[in-house]
């Protein structure tokens, strides 16, 4: 039976000539296939080439039926009803006409066997803890978190025998994690799924990662997958070592073979000079002894191609990652430096942010955690019921959520050099060097960069102001980054001599990065010191 997704000799080329995919072939089969890779591998633009909203330079999509594809990011307006991000407002629509008596059989395509769908639509935003919300309530009333549920929900409402997820958990509070994972326990058909979640991967049936331009599946979810590689490494680098080791062996005995044949060759020489044997059998012996060099060298030096050959590939099987180097500049903020105040929506507390302090906020979708930063930041006028904060410094780094400050058609040199105009064009690129964009990328229109990547040249431009930031503001910073970049940005907000203020719904990143205080925010407005 033919897998229900399938790719070959899949290529895609930017219109700037940088390519993208290169050849690649695979698989995904039936059932839910978690996909990862490092940033920029190509896994997005893998999930938009299978969606059809890519079209390949070159290569084949195999499709068993209709996609439904969940983006990084919404682009729903404000204005836009729940109906709409559920996509069923055109089912919606014919139904009324018909029961208008509109009898157009158009209308009836549209509805197909979805008679029932306001009555599942309404269970489905039970399901997922939106109850009684009303299928015409406006986007703008949801939060982020919230739409993408909704979204999520509505993919799964709507049937599609193939799916595909592309960080579907990104600004989901802690209970709306946990029921996208109950979604995806019971989803049916072909579910694919790119996340740096590892609870939601640990849910898949498989595992595939986006590697070096090659897609290789593994039988079994994240953290079995994991444990696979970490043996297939520790095979692989002890094989490595053993090579190597035979090479230092190969090379000593060819050192030994050579002083063995100057030892020969010196003494062949002393008797020559002392006529010890008649010229024609020194001669003949000469002969003989120059023979057995050639051959005594070519063994050797077969033995020690045969032995570099060997550890060269045993190289190749051990991994070599790039990773992110995160230095963020010191601002020298001392303790007793105030920087920033955060207010509850009653006026009863208040909590200030001091010198180095890592602060974090929490508390469920739709309670105003990213109004509250947006407000804090810009100097906007406190909206009543809502936290509020104030700005006691102006030298503040923002890294709002949906890194909507970058120009998409600006590379990425340029969008750093918007923000500092004097910065030397050498350090702009050795930063994002070490932010792992380089050669070519760097030159690119940012909106043909992964989420990921966005975020490394939003995180850049923070890295290069000058003066330093004291304070930094960061709304979600996980989303899209990989698992290791994760880590890397974790020891980079750790060593970081200024003050952090958070929103995180990462409950891994909030406790690697160990903060000074967890602030949860509800929905009056109040904000409380909470433990994790």
């Amino acid at each position: 039976m033919p897998a229900p997704l399938s790719f070959t000799d899949l290529t895609l080329e930017w219109p700037d000539g940088t390519v993208a995919l290169d050849h690649l072939t695979g698989t995904f089969p039936e059932g839910r296939t978690g996909l990862v890779g490092d940033n920029g591998s190509g896994k997005s633009t893998l999930l938009r080439l299978l969606a059809g909203l890519l079209a390949p330079t070159h290569g084949t999509v195999t499709r068993g039926g209709a996609v439904g594809h969940l983006p990084q990011t919404l682009t729903l307006g404000r204005d836009a009803t729940l109906a709409d991000l559920l996509g069923i407002t055109p089912v919606l629509r014919a139904l009324q006409a018909i029961e208008s008596g509109d009898a157009d059989p158009r209308h009836f395509d549209v509805v197909g066997d979805d008679w029932d769908i306001p009555a599942r639509a309404a269970a489905t935003l039970d399901e997922i803890g939106l109850p009684g919300a009303g299928l015409e309530r406006r986007v703008g009333e949801v939060s982020g978190g919230e739409a993408m549920l909704v979204a999520t929900a509505g993919l799964r409402l709507r049937g599609f025998p193939i799916t595909l997820f592309d960080e579907p958990t990104n600004n989901l509070d802690r209970s709306a994690r946990a029921r996208l994972r109950e979604l995806v326990r019971t989803w049916k058909g072909t579910l694919v799924v790119v996340s740096h979640d590892v609870a939601l991967l640990d849910e898949m049936d498989a595992t595939a990662e986006l590697r070096g331009g090659t897609l290789t599946t593994y039988g079994g979810p994240y953290g079995a997958w994991r444990a696979h590689v970490a043996a297939q490494q520790e095979a692989a680098t002890q094989a490595l070592r053993n090579a190597e080791q035979a090479v230092r062996v190969e090379r000593r005995q060819r050192q030994e073979a050579e002083t063995k044949l100057a030892h020969r060759a010196r003494d062949a020489k002393k008797a020559r000079a002392n006529k010890v044997a008649a010229k024609i059998v020194m001669n003949g012996r000469a002969s003989m002894a120059e023979n057995s060099a050639a051959k005594l060298r070519a063994g050797h030096d077969a033995r020690l191609e045969a032995a570099r050959a060997h550890a060269a590939a045993a190289a190749d099987r051990v991994r070599s990652d790039d990773h992110v180097s995160l230095v963020l500049p010191d601002p020298d903020v001392p303790n007793s430096r105030r920087l920033a105040v955060l207010r509850s929506a009653s006026g009863a507390r208040e909590h200030v942010v001091q010198g180095p302090e890592r602060v974090v906020v929490t508390g469920p979708n739709g309670v105003g955690k990213s109004r509250l930063l947006h407000q804090l930041v810009t100097g906007s006028a406190p909206v009543e019921g809502h936290a509020s904060g104030r700005l006691e410094t102006h030298r503040v780094g923002f890294l709002p959520q949906r890194l909507d400050s970058l120009d998409d058609d600006l590379s990425a040199v340029d969008n750093i050099r918007a923000v500092a105009p004097a910065a030397d064009p050498g350090t702009v690129r050795n930063q994002l060097g070490r932010l792992l964009l380089r050669g070519d990328s760097v030159f690119r229109p940012v909106r043909t960069l992964s989420g990921g990547e966005r975020f490394r040249v939003s995180l850049a431009r923070l890295l290069l102001a000058e003066p330093p930031h004291q304070l930094l503001v960061l709304d979600e910073p996980t989303n899209n980054l990989d698992v290791s970049t994760v880590t890397h940005l974790v020891e980079a907000l750790a060593a970081y001599g200024g003050g952090l203020v958070v929103v995180s719904h990462d409950d891994d990143f909030v406790r690697r990065l160990a903060p000074t205080r967890i602030l949860g925010l509800d929905a009056e407005g109040e904000l409380t010191e909470v433990e994790l």
